[in-house]
């Protein structure tokens, strides 16, 4: 018998090995979404003489900091191979409820924070029951989630913006602490809290396993059902957080808040490398696709760019960031 044929086949790298190096090869794709926010930052420098001003740039931190949290719920749901299109919806909602709860019913301060975060969390994970207990699609019952609390929102404030926050509610959203505005250190602290969860805990590895071969994490001992429920449940709950950034700052609660913002939040989660279809993902990433989804906004604003245009402008950056992302997957499988 020849060596040749002795010879022991190399073992396949098992399921943690392909999550673990998946998530380092996320550092290209950061460091490729960092180039296109810096030049997309030039390109409005250039275009519009109030872009680098102070005051505009925390413009662009406020506007981030809500799109932000959605776009970090976007990339838990998105690494386990899931979908949420509810989160702007629900981020309205939860809006709706916190004022509610302050204004109409008046009660204190932390009652109606926890209320606002607590609806978002009930609407994610009646989404995640759905899903895994009754084997709906993601898609249709986050797409049913969308229009169910939007509807709630509506009649729960009667069709009309709840206004008059008690003051202790309006510094969460229109506090200064050290020059710094509340709501971007509540998302840099909800980043930083959530990138220590995906990429170092083992519900982070967890949820990348199940986005990247469901059936490989089943037999792995993974409940797959139970994690799911968990994810949109978290997913839910960060999008009461933006909903209550977003009421805090504008010190009302909206039902039309968030329209449109799941398209945004999911757009800026891919530009930051998270896969559409699951196995990969990055807060980091997410963070600076954020912030370039928050530069072209405030950009297209400052060159009095229509809304309309503004809302064709993210749809054609989310399918370029979907090619781009199938483009370097099938790049990838070629090597």
């Amino acid at each position: 018998m020849s060596t040749a044929d002795t010879r022991t086949p190399a073992p396949k790298p098992n399921l943690w090995t392909r999550v673990q190096v998946g998530s380092i090869e996320q550092l290209h794709i950061r460091l490729e979404s960092l180039i296109v926010l810096f030049v997309l930052a030039a390109m409005m420098a250039v275009l519009s003489p109030f872009f680098l001003s102070v005051s505009n740039f925390m413009n662009i931190l406020l506007a981030t900091s809500t799109i932000g949290v959605l776009a970090i719920a976007a990339t838990f749901v998105l690494s386990s191979g899931g979908l949420d299109l509810s989160l702007g919806s629900v981020m309205g909602l939860s809006g709706v409820v916190g004022a509610a709860v302050a204004v109409k019913m008046g009660m204190p301060t932390p009652v109606a924070v926890l209320a606002c975060i607590g609806a978002g969390a009930a609407a994610g994970y009646v989404n995640g029951l759905i899903i895994t207990r009754a084997f709906v699609p993601a898609f249709i019952v986050t797409l049913g989630m969308l229009g169910i609390a939007r509807g709630l929102a509506l009649v729960i404030s009667d069709g009309r913006v709840i206004y008059g926050l008690p003051q202790a509610m309006v510094y969460l959203g229109q506090g200064r602490p050290f020059g710094i505005p509340m709501p971007v250190i509540i998302f840099i602290a909800a980043a930083v809290v959530m990138h220590i969860i995906l990429a170092y805990t083992r519900y982070g590895r967890h949820t990348l396993a199940i986005g990247d071969n469901e059936n490989a994490a089943r037999t792995a001992g993974i409940n797959v059902e139970r994690h799911r429920l968990s994810l949109y449940t978290l997913s839910g709950g960060l999008a009461g957080l933006a909903g209550l950034l977003f009421a805090t700052r504008i010190n009302s609660g909206d039902p039309t808040a968030g329209i449109t913002y799941e398209l945004t939040a999911i757009t800026a989660a891919i530009i930051g490398g998270t896969n559409l279809f699951g196995g990969r993902g990055s807060i980091l990433g997410t963070l600076i696709g954020a912030l370039i989804m928050g530069v072209l906004q405030n950009g297209l604003n400052l060159l009095a760019v229509q809304s309309y245009y503004q809302q064709m402008a993210i749809g054609a950056v989310l399918i370029l960031a979907v090619f781009i992302d199938q483009w370097q997957l099938r790049k990838e499988s070629r090597v």
